[in-house]
């Protein structure tokens, strides 16, 4: 089972805004909107969407600068929905880094199947399942909710994306780089710090003792790694700072 696709959608025009937010609710999707390249820019760093919608027509600057703003950053994919029609046009947003282009007046059939196409050649499997048990934490993958012994608990968007990303990877050291590439798009000091923020509160959330957790360990100067099912009765016995002993680290590697 898929997380639900976060779908930015960049558009000036209300009604198409409106339309494609519908359309896309309607069948699952989350969404954020902009109606400025400036505010696509931020949701997109800030918020690491699936996939970005892209109208080229846009009142601050040109939908081709942000494309390549963009790609400077982040690999989203990105499909342009334009009024500009001609084969230059197109050609320079393929250039500048975009996936897909598709011209107004549209259907919503045809963006829909367009985003199901890049969206099944990038998206990483979330879940095996619609939902996973370890241990009291149960996290329902359709309905992105998250519970500690049965009492749901509230997680934010970014503490959702960095929790499930764990999960996937049951036993194995995921880099800070990596996890902000995963989750933000970049990788930084600043986003070094920020991450163990979110870490932090994460385990505030789901851990019973935060100084001894069951869920999520952490390898010094190096990332953090949710225990498998054989670390289970070593981890009780260890602290949050020390690596699992004459355990081999497996890690994945900066994308």
């Amino acid at each position: 089972m898929r997380e639900a696709p976060h779908i930015l959608i960049v558009e000036d025009d209300p009604g198409i805004q409106r339309l494609l937010e519908m359309s896309l609710r309607k069948i699952g999707y989350t969404c954020d909107l902009a109606d400025t390249a400036t505010g696509g820019y931020t949701l997109a760093r800030a918020n690491n969407p699936d996939l970005i919608l892209l109208d080229l027509g846009l009142p601050d600057y040109d939908g081709v600068e942000l494309l390549a703003r963009i790609r400077q950053r982040q690999d989203t994919p990105v499909l342009v929905v334009s009024a500009r029609g001609q084969e230059k046009d197109k050609i320079e947003a393929l250039d500048a880094g975009a996936d897909d282009y598709v011209t107004k007046p549209f259907t919503l059939g045809e963006v829909q199947a367009r985003i199901r196409a890049n969206l099944r050649r990038t998206r990483p499997q979330i879940a095996r399942s619609d939902v996973f048990e370890k241990d009291g934490l149960a996290l329902d993958f359709q309905r992105h909710r998250v519970s500690v012994d049965g009492r749901e608990i509230h997680f934010t968007p970014i503490e959702y994306r960095l929790l499930v990303l764990l999960v996937q990877n049951p036993g194995k050291v995921l880099t800070h780089t990596y996890i902000n590439r995963e989750v933000w798009g970049y990788s930084d000091d600043e986003s070094n710090q920020r991450l163990r923020v979110f870490m932090a509160g994460i385990r505030r959330k789901i851990e019973r003792d935060t100084a001894n957790p069951r869920y999520i360990l952490t390898e010094v100067g190096v990332g953090y790694r949710f225990v498998d099912s054989a670390e289970e009765e070593e981890t009780e016995k260890r602290s949050p700072e020390t690596p699992a002993a004459g355990k081999r680290v497996e890690k994945v590697e900066n994308c």
